[in-house]
């Protein structure tokens, strides 16, 4: 071995232990990694930061951003209304989640599949009270395995019908990945969904309960020509209930209806009076398309600034409030600012919001011009809770945000475009159409990520150019020499995997196919097999969080370490093995 090969496979042998280690975080370990190298002369100097521009590290940004503005535009709600129920139990909820993934990323990217469902995951995970980490990962190696059916779902499987081409003058069509490639994803997809997800470890603070979250009183006005006139009020309760909202009442002409109001008939005008957490409040608003005010009200917020936003304010015995109601002190014409609740320690308010007197300890949800928050918060005399992400959703917009998304997904996913250039484009067109702010644009990227990657994808490139993935090939080829063809493609399985792991799955692809079809070459044989065995294997990698782009995009969300992948990726892995080797056997005969 040289110097450099050294080096590499020495600094690569304790990142990983660093990182199984746990001791310091990932990104940490990385860019110190990819440091040394740098100092030692294993990765060229002016190639030390390429990582950071790479299209790996661009698209795991930029699926982040396009996935807030499917939040933002109720995309994400439509899906949970449709198609998830919270109640359900969680293996349940991770096969058919894990299905709908698959099925989906066989026909789209695998990585756009993930950008679309993930914050449907986070949000489902809410409602239910327990951690994104238990069906996060699941759902992530769903999408890789459903990927692995046609030619478009993954890049390796492009890359091994255009290596094909060159080799034997013909490509693989659509399908002929779908033998092997949908025996082994449907395998992989019973086990995450009836073992896989047990494997792995459940942190508490990765909990997402909604019980830390204070609970308002609240009131959402019916506008003119909205569906639920004259429904009943018991009609809405099936959308209530998804939503996690009680219907307490109904005001009409400024008075509130007591007793049951569940046979009440809606009319235009008026105010639900219900109790909800304020991502609950703006769920079940999106879903029914409530408005948070009359129309003068509304259309004065929304004049005030571009956009609006959620900030919650306690009451101190010295603000401006105390004693008095929203509508006495004018908090709608001096400040236009619309008060959406009030969480007064479990206590129910029986009078409309905006003409209760508040009191001192009183929790006020507020709904402000954006960046307008900490001034209104300083002339009420209130105190600022820390924020916590909450969000207005821009329900008109939603066939629009899927529009756009759809577009940029069919264009990347029929070669008209290249991936990162079509999120590129979501992102602008959602900045520019108003779906995402241009002040949260930046926010949802999970920054210590990208520090991940674009450390790691240098080091991985130095280890390919020095000849250190030749050299793991060239010794596999003298290894499983006199074997037989069903071992020789089990090691030729298991080292592509293991590459796949820690270089990115298109270098493992390039690397290990024409070892495939040399090793073919030497016993005799079709490269056929070998081939497909090199594409299924280089998109099983399953047990780090670099290995593949989706693997790495849950990474922050489901709050898992880096020791986390292979309690269940291994035994993955193993199955995926252990099925495709008949599999090549039967459909691709040698």
């Amino acid at each position: 071995m040289t110097i450099d090969q050294i080096i590499l496979f020495t600094l690569f042998t304790i990142f990983f232990g660093m990182l199984l280690w746990g001791r310091f975080r990932y990104d940490v370990v990385a860019f110190t990694a990819l440091m040394v190298g740098v100092v030692l002369g294993a990765v060229p100097t002016d190639a030390a930061f390429s990582g950071f521009g790479h299209p790996a590290t661009l698209v795991v940004a930029l699926v982040l951003i396009v996935s807030a503005g499917l939040v933002r535009s109720g995309a994400v709600f439509l899906i949970t209304r449709t198609l998830v129920d919270a109640s359900r139990s969680l293996g349940a909820h991770i096969a058919l989640m894990g299905a709908i993934g698959a099925v989906l990323s066989a026909f789209m990217n695998n990585v756009a599949a993930l950008a679309l469902l993930m914050p449907v995951e986070i949000q489902t995970a809410r409602k239910a009270g327990r951690s994104p980490g238990l069906s996060l990962m699941p759902l992530s190696f769903a999408t890789i395995l459903g990927g692995m059916a046609t030619l478009i779902g993954t890049p390796p499987n492009i890359i091994i019908s255009a290596i094909r081409e060159d080799a034997l003058g013909e490509p693989y069509s659509m399908f002929d990945f779908a033998p092997v490639g949908a025996t082994a994803a449907f395998a992989g997809l019973v086990f995450v969904a009836l073992v896989g997800w047990r494997l792995i470890p459940v942190r508490e603070n990765t909990v997402a309960t909604a019980e830390n979250l204070s609970e308002y009183m609240a009131e959402l006005t019916i506008p003119k020509g909205n569906k639920s006139i004259g429904k009943r009020v018991g009609e809405l309760a099936e959308a209530a209930e998804k939503a996690d909202v009680a219907i307490l009442g109904v005001i009409r002409g400024g008075k509130r209806r007591y007793g049951p109001v569940r046979n009440a008939v809606l009319e235009a005008g008026d105010i639900l009076v219900i109790e909800a957490t304020p991502d609950a409040l703006d769920e079940f608003r999106a879903a029914l398309k409530f408005t948070v005010a009359d129309e003068a009200r509304e259309d004065r917020l929304n004049a005030a600034g571009e956009g609006v936003e959620i900030i919650e304010v306690l009451v101190p015995d010295t603000g401006r409030l105390v004693g008095k109601t929203a509508l006495s002190v004018g908090l709608e014409s001096r400040q236009s600012t619309v008060l959406l609740g009030i969480s007064r320690r479990g206590k129910r308010i029986t009078q409309q919001l905006r003409k209760t007197e508040i009191q001192t300890g009183d929790i006020l949800l507020l709904l402000v011009p954006r960046d307008t928050g900490a001034d209104v918060t300083e002339w009420l005399g209130c105190l600022s809770l820390a924020a916590r992400g909450l969000k207005v959703t821009v329900d008109h917009k939603v066939w629009l945000a899927i529009g756009i998304f759809a577009a940029a997904v069919a264009a990347a996913s029929f070669g008209l475009i290249y991936l990162p250039i079509a999120l590129g484009l979501v992102v602008v067109a959602y900045v520019l159409t108003g779906i995402l702010p241009l002040t949260e644009l930046y926010t949802h990227v999970n920054w210590p990520v990208v520090v991940l990657l674009g450390s790691m994808i240098p080091l991985g490139n130095a280890l390919e150019t020095s000849g250190g993935t030749e050299l793991i090939a060239a010794a596999l080829v003298n290894v499983t020499e006199g074997m037989p063809a069903w071992a020789i493609l089990t090691a030729l399985m298991l080292v592509t995997m293991t590459l796949s792991d820690v270089l990115n799955n298109t270098a493992t692809t390039i690397v290990a196919a024409p070892v495939g079809i040399q090793m073919a070459q030497t016993l005799g044989v079709s490269p056929e097999p070998f081939l497909m065995a090199v594409a299924v294997a280089a998109s099983c990698a399953f047990l780090t969080p670099i290995g593949h782009k989706n693997n790495t995009l849950i990474l922050g969300p489901g709050g898992y370490s880096f020791g986390d992948y292979w309690r269940m990726g291994l035994p993955l892995e193993i199955i995926i093995v252990v099925v495709t080797i008949p599999a090549l056997l039967v459909f691709w005969p040698l």
